[in-house]
């Protein structure tokens, strides 16, 4: 696929994984949801990998760096998004990873040297606006409470924590870890150290075995996980935790396009005038050279 159709994949998809998280939020603790999610990801990569004769085999010092891309990138990040939604609107959420590009352009230059474009800034600055009044009558109903203070605080670590992930992404295509058996090892691990921290706080492993649970949990782990994931980081390869990071800004208005459909979101003018600005830096920051 090229670059465009690879953006439009990752938007479509994970703007939709919020309605299907929605069925994961109750009984069964998030860590668990978590852990079943990419357990089951990462045995479906390894079968597809198994069935086309991938090479699994990894140096030691190579499998510590898929182990530390599946505790940011598929366990931690993911952990925090799920409390997060539990204490504030997903409109706070959506703000925080509309920082996105920005935070991996600063992690791109910290950790490798790459320049920072005036181009990346300006767009991802005109993200941050635009989603910011797409939810403003949202933030209007947030009370100044401990449970805004931790929804915010969970927000941001998982921001971090993903860009963070990110940067790992970046170095394993630079060391030509290939990408389905990176993605395979890499969510196994992440999915591990789920269960870890599930064990560790003393969460109950309960499974729901009701229809929406079963279906939303292989939505999130074929869609969400397995083809998502593998056309974000093609594009972290093809063109930059920065520039691919501007996912996170479109993803919030795919996600209200779901919601007027199924929820009976009311659009008004600031949605309208938000989008408009996100789109203008999503052009900007993805237009060619």
């Amino acid at each position: 696929m090229g670059n465009v159709r690879l953006f439009l994949v990752c938007v479509a998809i994970w703007g939709s994984t919020w309605l299907a998280i929605k069925f994961q939020l109750g009984r069964v603790a998030p860590e668990a949801s978590v852990f079943y999610r990419f357990l089951l990801a990462s045995l479906l990569i390894f079968a597809y990998c198994l069935a086309r004769g991938k090479a699994l085999r990894f140096a030691p010092r190579e499998h510590l760096w898929l182990a530390l891309l599946g505790v940011l990138m598929f366990s931690v990040s993911y952990i925090c998004v799920y409390y997060a939604e539990r204490f504030v609107v997903s409109g706070l959420v959506a703000v925080g990873y509309s920082a996105s590009p920005l935070l991996g352009m600063l992690g791109m230059r910290l950790f490798f040297g790459t320049p920072m474009t005036r181009r990346v800034i300006a767009g991802s600055i005109l993200g941050i606006v635009g989603i910011a009044l797409v939810f403003k009558p949202e933030f209007s109903r947030l009370h100044g409470d401990s449970d805004t203070a931790l929804g915010a605080v969970f927000t941001v670590l998982s921001v971090v924590i993903a860009t963070l992930g990110s940067m790992v992404a970046h170095r394993n295509h630079e060391a030509r870890i290939p990408l389905w058996q990176g993605m395979a090892w890499g969510m196994l691990y992440g999915s591990m150290f789920s269960l870890g921290v599930a064990l560790a706080l003393g969460r109950v492993l309960e499974f729901e075995f009701t229809a929406g649970y079963i279906l939303s949990l292989v939505y999130l782990a074929v869609l969400g996980s397995i083809i998502a994931f593998g056309a974000f980081l093609t594009l972290i390869k093809r063109v930059g935790a920065a520039r691919a990071g501007y996912i996170g800004v479109m993803v919030p208005i795919v996600a209200l396009v779901v919601s007027a459909a199924f929820e009976g979101f009311q659009w008004h003018a600031l949605t309208w005038l938000g989008i408009a600005i996100s789109v203008a830096g999503n052009v900007i920051v993805l237009r060619g050279k």
